[in-house]
């Protein structure tokens, strides 16, 4: 089985971490933790740790919108899922009018480097025009192709690559360089 190193890193982390908080002499009963926010058992309920997101905010945007859309190989075609979230990145981006966005693309599909960094400037443009025929104004927003710079993950199976062919929206105060 593949481990990548940074989920070694992480996983040993969390163990020393672990180790660490069964050491202390700390009395548990003494120590008054914030009262979490009551579980009803819907979806909608907030998720442990994230009770205090602001509406409007990076985490909100991360959380309750989604930032990442998938491509089918060698293509820039946007499915009905890619759309689901740029429908809600948009309704997101009309509640919120001061955030910026930069739409990152990235490909790891057959052919050269040069193929898949036109591509994944094609995916980066397809979710930038998908998002203006929803009403984003095309200035809050500009995209830029990786290649396949960047991968989440170095992996030849199918299933695994498909994670490196996306458009990653990422929020913005401040228009930087393309």
């Amino acid at each position: 089985m593949f481990v990548s190193t940074g989920f070694a890193s992480r996983l040993f982390t969390a163990a020393m971490l672990l180790a660490l908080a069964a050491c202390s002499t700390t009395d548990i009963a003494s120590v008054e933790e914030p009262p979490a926010a009551p579980m009803t058992g819907q979806t909608n309920d907030p998720a442990p740790g994230f009770e205090t997101v602001s509406a409007g905010s990076e985490e909100d945007f991360i959380l309750n919108v989604g930032r990442r859309i998938y491509f089918a190989q060698d293509s820039a075609r946007l499915d009905s899922v890619a759309m689901a979230t740029l429908d809600s990145q948009a309704a997101w981006l009309a509640r919120n009018p001061n955030w910026l966005i930069k739409l990152q693309g990235f490909a790891d599909d057959s052919g050269s480097e040069a193929k898949m960094k036109t591509l994944s400037q094609q995916r980066a443009d397809a979710a930038m025009a998908y998002l203006v025929s929803k009403g984003v104004d095309a200035r809050r927003m500009w995209a830029k192709g990786y290649g396949n710079d960047r991968e989440v993950r170095d992996c030849t199976e199918r299933s695994c690559k498909v994670q490196n062919r996306r458009v990653v929206t990422n929020l913005r105060a401040q228009r930087d360089e393309v």
